[in-house]
């Protein structure tokens, strides 16, 4: 665990706090490895929870969608309190007792309020950025969007001012009476493969399929 100071109260680890981690290197190691969260708020409906692809700048988080989007249609005009969640499952821990049983993994929260971009010029560059966090120098092989589909995509900016993460690694932890029971334990390690790159059938045959399409893998990923 980090001996870091959490950032505020609602990032603060309570339950198992011994897997905690505030360090801002190792909550920015898992956002940069993931590229899919989870945004929660209250909506007019009642609680909405929707996937996301995002994309991060320093210590801003960048969240895009359609106009039609639900979710981000509340957050115009007006600022939005939300809650963002990521999550990479690193391995199934089966252990000795029901109880025990659980999953090895890393995940962050960050809660904070988000506002909508407006300027054209910095939404086009925070777009580029959250293409390139999903696919490294994709965004400057590609059409720059045009005005009219800019101004079709809302996008939501988050500063990571409350953020923490939490990790749980390594082998069951079961009850010592039990690990003289006739059970097999241990770990099953989960791991993203990503398959080779299939070209379009309407494409130049001639154009080769970028490095970064050849080998995909995500920053951090064994």
């Amino acid at each position: 665990m980090s001996t870091s100071a959490p950032p505020s109260d609602r990032t603060t680890l309570r339950r198992k706090a011994h897997r905690a981690e505030y360090e801002r290197s190792a909550v920015n190691a898992i956002l940069d490895e993931a590229y899919v969260c989870h945004v929660g708020l209250l909506s007019e409906q009642g609680p909405l929870v929707l996937p996301f692809v995002y994309g991060r700048d320093g210590d801003t988080i960048y969240l895009h969608g359609s106009a039609a989007n639900h979710l981000l249609r509340s957050a115009k005009p007006a600022e939005i309190e939300i809650c963002m969640t990521v999550t990479l499952i690193d391995g199934l821990v089966l252990a000795r007792a029901a109880f025990n049983q659980c999953i090895n993994y890393r995940s962050v929260v960050l809660m904070g309020t988000a506002t909508e971009v407006t300027d054209l010029a910095h939404k086009a560059r925070a777009l580029d950025i959250l293409i390139d966090h999903v696919m490294p120098g994709r965004s400057v092989d590609i059409r720059p969007g045009t005005e009219k589909e800019l101004r079709a995509t809302i996008l939501l900016e988050l500063p990571m001012t409350e953020v923490s993460a939490k990790v749980r690694q390594g082998w069951p932890e079961d009850e010592p009476e039990d690990y003289d029971l006739p059970i097999w334990a241990g770990v099953i390690a989960a791991t993203t493969n990503y398959a080779p790159a299939v070209t379009d059938p309407q494409a130049d045959p001639s154009l080769e399929p970028p490095s970064y399409a050849l080998d995909y893998r995500r920053p951090g990923a064994s």
